[in-house]
């Protein structure tokens, strides 16, 4: 839980630091000796780049990785991971306490996703100015990086599969109280609330995950795990647009979402962790 925690805070501490300079580039481009903002939007993608770029050489220099014997670099690696991922299912699929959770967090991380990156959208859908909606982001990527670490002792407190659920309550919260914005101060609330539970469900999430694969199965687990993340934010946004469609309103959209956090967290509460645990450490022995 700690060590998941710290790393999705750094991440959003990063991830803010960058994107306050970026925007500071876009609304003071003289400062930076840019003609127009514009131009200072174009640097700010040349600026992730080398973010990136610096970031990854201190990982592929400085982080230590162990040797693995008889590696076989041979063959079509595109092939060879497709295989590896038919293998690994069919490996999940006996264990049937990690199909539960993954079905529960595609669910409901399908929700978190889904405001996260139509929160935007459902800004100016209603209005708001882009200054706000910017302020907004901002806001998420600073209150997610002391509340990702604040969130791991709440855990330590009440457990973590029990903040998990908090975290699912407070989303379900966010999106119905969505359905009532009407001003930029209710905006910026929301944005203050997505900040507090964004970090603490998706750390958490991860490490209660970890909790259920079989010792040696670490990396080809969390590969499946993170593949399963990329296909979230699917169901919300077109279930979002449907019944915008349907009933010509944005906010029956938004409410919409609670559908996910509901199936989600009914899923969640049919996880047995204890015994996901010894099934994970029989399947490691056989």
């Amino acid at each position: 839980d700690t060590v998941s925690s710290l790393g999705y805070a750094m991440g959003y501490l990063g991830g803010g630091l960058l994107f306050l300079v970026n925007v500071v580039m876009t609304l003071q481009p003289a400062i930076f000796g840019l003609a127009d903002s514009g131009e200072a939007v174009r640097w700010s993608f040349v600026s992730v780049a080398l973010w990136w770029g610096a970031f990854t050489l201190i990982t592929i220099f400085w982080v230590p990785e162990p040797e693995i014997e008889g590696e076989n670099n041979q063959g079509n690696p595109v092939r060879a991971g497709f295989q590896q991922l038919y293998r690994t299912f069919q490996e999940i699929r006996h264990l049937k306490t990690v199909m539960l959770f993954l079905l529960a967090y595609w669910f409901y991380i399908d929700g978190v996703d889904t405001i996260i990156r139509m929160a935007v959208k459902m800004g100016s859908s209603l209005g708001f100015e882009a200054g706000v909606l910017i302020g907004a982001l901002l806001m998420v990527q600073f209150i997610a990086f002391p509340a990702a670490l604040l969130y791991n002792q709440f855990a330590q407190r009440i457990g973590t599969k029990n903040a998990v659920f908090v975290a699912i309550g407070g989303y379900a919260g966010i999106t119905f109280l969505g359905y009532f914005m009407v001003s930029t101060i209710h905006f910026y609330m929301l944005a203050a609330m997505i900040g507090i539970f964004q970090g603490g469900i998706q750390a958490l999430s991860r490490s209660l995950y970890a909790r259920l694969i079989p010792v040696g199965k670490e990396g080809e687990f969390f590969g499946f795990y993170n593949m399963l993340g990329k296909f979230a934010a699917v169901i919300g946004p077109v279930l979002m647009g449907y019944v915008t469609l349907v009933t010509g309103s944005v906010r029956f959209g938004i409410l919409s979402i609670l559908i996910l956090f509901i199936i989600g967290a009914i899923l969640l509460s049919k996880v047995d962790f204890e015994e996901g645990k010894k099934l994970a450490a029989d399947f490691g022995n056989n």
